[in-house]
């Protein structure tokens, strides 16, 4: 069997049908993987042995008689503990929903079922989604496989983890201002985040309805490709939720790619960008101008806007989304005794069991949309968010796709900006105005992890492409890959 650190999404189907192994004995490889690992990298919340070998037998079974199998049958993946499976835990990494089994699943996670994934179990996040550095966790810290005293950044930190740890082939997580992008920059994988409204949200617990979104992270872009286009697409059960054509997605034309012209947005490469990851990024640019892809500088002004206004208009609806989260729905752990007084209800289980990012973030979001405030705060950054998304309509008029960092630094040390969370914030500088705008965007890692130095930290860049355009972003990064 093909050694688990080389194996893509595509290797292991042709395994798959050429018998060179079986996905039980992939399967079994990879939970041997984590139980040796995960130790010291803490990916995982949870895991599901039971259900993830009878789900790889099935398809073994189905290729022993002869049946068609599509692309991503047997294939193992980590999912988000944000993202519902049906008979597994969804805590969302917090206190509140320790004891929550869903009972149901997500969208994305049927499509996958009709396709016969595998779900090796599920994986730490910052707390309902808050964080860039799977700090916020209530259970456990997650390290970077890279470098074990540095974060592999979050939300999604435990789904790049277990793929850049090899402890998954692929994985899932949720992107709402850079949560998907940050943790694969910080962890040397891949990272999409699709068009708003591209991939369903039903079952995904919210943490910003307006901004979330559900996208793979891989080992390769042809991986992200092939993941996205199985997750993507209309779902009944969430109105957003689109269908865009995506047939072609996974054959990007040369010609079409080398004609393209790639935006660098001034206000992105700006002082202050760390001096590893501006070395970085300025070579995924030369190489890609020796593919033949024209550059030109233009400019996103309200880019210096978007930081602030999604940290007025995100805590509003953090504020709604979570004021479910008060011990008569959700909260009640086996064994314990619910307050007879509403208000010490309140006060027990969300003052004991919602950390201090959720916290903080309730509070401000009642703040800006109580009487008085909803206009100079929640009402003016909508208003900002407006005028990001016209930037980008704008540029786009002129360029096909926007090249930028992923992050102003590489990941950083474990506890350097967890009691500042202004800094922590700014690490979204350059993810969150995609966000914002509604529009795709990818990270990709500057070099592949066996190119990287000792001691080298993994550095990303992004490609932002216009909405329901992820072929042309993953396009342009197969052939990147190829150029590695």
């Amino acid at each position: 069997m093909e050694p688990l650190h080389d194996l893509t999404i595509k290797k292991f189907h042709e395994g798959l049908l050429d018998k060179e192994f079986s996905a039980l004995e992939v399967t079994q490889a990879y939970f041997d993987r984590i139980k040796t690992h995960d130790k010291e990298i803490g990916a995982y919340l949870s895991l599901a042995e039971e259900s993830a070998a009878r789900e790889a037998s099935a398809v073994d079974v189905a290729i022993a008689e002869g049946d068609d199998v599509g692309m991503l049958a047997g294939v193992p993946l980590a999912i988000k503990d944000a993202i519902l499976v049906k008979g597994q835990p969804a805590t969302a990494a917090s206190k509140m929903l320790e004891h929550y089994v869903a009972s149901y699943d997500a969208g994305v996670i049927e499509k996958l079922k009709s396709e016969k994934t595998v779900f090796l179990g599920k994986t730490n996040m910052d707390e309902f989604a808050m964080g860039s550095s799977t700090e916020n966790s209530a259970f456990k810290i997650t390290h970077n496989p890279h470098d074990l005293s540095r974060v592999p950044g979050g939300s999604s930190g435990g789904s790049a983890a277990a793929v850049a740890g090899n402890m998954a082939l692929g994985s899932l997580g949720s992107d709402t201002f850079g949560s998907i992008r940050i943790p694969a920059s910080f962890c040397g994988v891949v990272g999409l985040k699709p068009t708003y409204g591209a991939v369903s949200r039903s079952g995904l617990i919210a943490m910003t309805s307006s901004l979330d979104q559900i996208g793979p992270i891989t080992k390769t872009v042809e991986d992200a490709a092939i993941l996205f286009k199985a997750i993507a697409g209309k779902d009944p059960m969430d109105a957003t939720s689109s269908d865009a054509d995506y047939d072609n997605i996974l054959d990007p034309k040369l010609d079409r790619i080398k004609s393209f012209t790639i935006g660098l947005p001034e206000e992105y490469f700006i002082g202050g960008l760390d001096p590893l990851v501006s070395k970085e990024v300025e070579a995924a640019i030369e190489k890609l101008k020796s593919f033949g892809i024209k550059f030109k500088k233009v400019s996103l002004p309200h880019t210096k806007y978007a930081v602030p206004a999604y940290y007025l208009s995100m805590p509003a609806e953090v504020s709604s989304n979570l004021a479910r989260f008060d011990d008569i729905r959700y909260g009640v752990g086996p064994g314990e005794k619910r307050p007879d007084n509403l208000m010490d209800i309140y006060f027990k289980t969300r003052g004991e069991k919602f950390g201090a990012e959720a916290k903080r973030r309730i509070i401000l979001g009642t703040f800006v949309l109580s009487s008085g405030y909803y206009d100079a705060y929640y009402d003016k950054a909508q208003r900002v968010r407006t005028l990001v998304k016209r930037d980008f309509d704008e540029v786009f008029k002129d360029v096909d796709v926007l090249l930028t960092p992923v992050a102003p630094t590489p990941a950083f040390k474990i506890g350097e900006k967890i009691d500042d969370p202004l800094s922590m914030y700014l690490s979204d500088v350059f993810t969150g105005p995609a966000n914002l705008a509604g529009i795709c965007a990818v990270s990709l890692s500057t070099k592949p992890s066996s190119a990287l130095a000792a001691g080298e930290l993994p550095v990303g860049f992004q490609l932002i492409g216009k909405k329901w355009h992820e072929a042309d972003i993953l396009g342009i990064g197969q052939y990147y890959e190829k150029l590695n």
